[in-house]
């Protein structure tokens, strides 16, 4: 039976990975935290559930949705870097390793973007703890490069949308009357479906001639408060109350979280993506949150 190994894959994405790989006949194996799944401290189950295994991806990594501590900022870095180096290394221990491995990264990588969006060729890596994490994840991933026999593609992922995930916070702020732009509402939101971010690695396995870094994200992003417009328009909400900066700020603090979640622009565009020929079901907000709330 065909095999793909899921490295944090108890995750809203992993969740639904899973089930799409069984759906089509994929033996599923899981390394984890939580019980019941391949433990990370399990090197040899590791190296066992890679070793002839199809394809490796990597979703592995704490939330960023909390306040950013010392504590919590080393654990969200540790959670991405040490487990990548931990696959890494056991890909190498195969003697048949996986003929792919998808690594996750982030979009946050790039700056904060609202005068022009970031392709892979030309854009802008920003500064700040987010971006840090994110370097510091794509570099663990590509220390093992080139690797004998494996192919490596880091994925720069968006928001992602699908029934879960962030969709559950953003439809309960317009039912409560919220559902407003948040901070200027100017600032580029930049998403995906998560169908179309399986089929993209179904893509990457049936093109061997795909590595290195994409942009997972759709062609056309939003500002704020076009996706709270278009929000409020499918759920049926006439009105939606704004929230500027000082009350995110406050607001965030109260729900231990941070407001760079809402107020960051996120200009990404998935440039190579397109020129290679990947075609988006879920290409425009509307199509996506249609399909999602319907």
């Amino acid at each position: 039976m065909k095999r793909v190994v899921l490295a944090g894959g108890t995750g809203f994405v992993g969740q639904d990975f899973a089930q799409r790989f069984k759906n089509l006949g994929y033996e599923v194996l899981i390394i984890s935290r939580q019980s019941g799944h391949i433990a990370w401290e399990d090197r040899e189950g590791i190296r066992q559930a890679l070793e002839g295994a199809e394809m490796l991806i990597n979703l592995a990594g704490k939330s960023v949705n909390c306040r950013y501590t010392d504590e919590n900022r080393r654990i969200i870095l540790e959670s991405r870097t040490r487990t990548t180096r931990i696959l890494g290394e056991s890909v190498l221990a195969c003697d048949h390793p996986p003929e792919l491995w998808i690594n996750s990264s982030t979009a946050t990588i790039y700056r904060h973007a609202e005068d022009r969006p970031m392709t892979e060729k030309e854009g802008e890596i920003g500064s700040g703890f987010s971006v840090d994490v994110a370097k510091a994840w794509e570099q663990a991933f590509f220390e093992f490069s080139p690797l004998p026999s494996t192919r490596q593609i880091a994925l720069r992922i968006a928001i992602v949308l699908g029934k879960g995930g962030v969709m559950e916070p953003l439809t309960n702020l317009v039912r409560f009357g919220l559902g407003g732009s948040q901070g200027s509402g100017s600032q580029q939101f930049s998403w995906i479906h998560i169908e179309d971010l399986f089929r993209m690695v179904l893509y990457f396995q049936q093109h061997p001639d795909l590595e290195g870094i994409f942009n997972a994200s759709s062609p056309h992003p939003v500002t704020n408060r076009q996706l709270m417009e278009g929000l409020r328009r499918q759920m049926g909400v006439g009105i939606g109350l704004p929230s500027p900066r000082w009350m995110l700020e406050l607001g965030a603090r109260l729900i231990r979280t941070e407001t760079e979640l809402v107020l960051k622009s996120r200009w990404v565009i998935p440039e190579r993506l397109e020129q290679e020929g990947f075609t988006f079901i879920y290409d425009t907000l509307y199509t996506a949150l249609h399909e999602i709330l319907k």
